[in-house]
């Protein structure tokens, strides 16, 4: 029974490559047809739950009315997609974001939801070395703005370069994975080579001290959490 829930929720998170806007295109009617019969089988799944537990027990758990729920929604948004598609008229899958909730809600995911309860205790307890970070960011976006915003810069492709706090703001941000380094400070950087200071200091701030205090911060309370969460707090 685990085996079979495990295979067709992986059926039903895989028609994301499927399905329009895919990556390998399939007939509508294929991946409807796969969809409803991973919905009853979950349907089933459930059915048979319902009937080895008590009926108070059954209905006061949230992990089933949120699986009840996703596949009502999830019919209800399959049946409407296919009647605007009749019609040519454009719509997307709204109910595709709810597929990972047979994923974590159905009994056999009890270390998932273990995994995902210490993810969810653990995020308040970053927030303010999160806000830290984001503050940080936002003030050395604004020293660029005031560095780089009246010497009429532009970039390889002659685009204006740092005149705008919010494009700046996503540049630098990007700057932290060093994915756009060094393109993002080469026009400073010709224009004056002392720049390259500005720049050196960010890095140094943000992505060698705040993404390492960051990262600690987030294994060391998810290991807490992890630990201090008994066998079965996620059932």
């Amino acid at each position: 029974m685990r085996t079979a829930t495990y295979f067709f929720i992986f059926l039903n998170l895989s028609l994301a490559l499927f399905e329009e806007p895919a990556v390998y295109p399939l007939p509508f009617l294929a991946t409807s047809v796969l969809e409803v019969l991973c919905l009853l089988v979950f349907l089933g799944r459930l059915t048979h739950f319902a009937k080895v537990t008590l009926h108070n027990v059954f209905w006061k758990d949230t992990k089933n009315i949120c699986i009840m729920v996703a596949i009502l929604l999830s019919l209800t948004d399959l049946a409407i997609y296919g009647i605007l598609k009749l019609y040519d008229v454009r719509s997307i899958r709204w109910s595709r974001i709810m597929r990972p909730i047979f994923l974590i809600n159905f009994a056999e995911s009890r270390q998932i939801r273990r995994a995902f309860r210490s993810i969810r205790n653990t995020l308040p307890e970053i927030t303010y070395v999160f806000l830290l970070f984001m503050f940080s960011l936002l003030m050395f976006s604004l020293m660029a703005l005031k560095l780089f915003g009246e010497r009429n810069l532009q970039t390889a492709e002659g685009l204006p370069y740092f005149r705008n706090y919010l494009e700046i703001v996503f540049d630098l941000y990007v700057l932290v994975t060093t994915a756009n380094s060094p393109d993002v400070m080469m026009p400073a950087f010709d224009f004056s080579s002392w720049y390259a200071l500005f720049f050196i200091a960010f890095v140094i701030v943000n992505t060698y001290i705040f993404m390492s205090l960051f990262l600690a911060v987030v294994y060391n309370n998810y290991k807490k959490h992890l630990k201090v969460m008994p066998g079965g707090a996620c059932d």
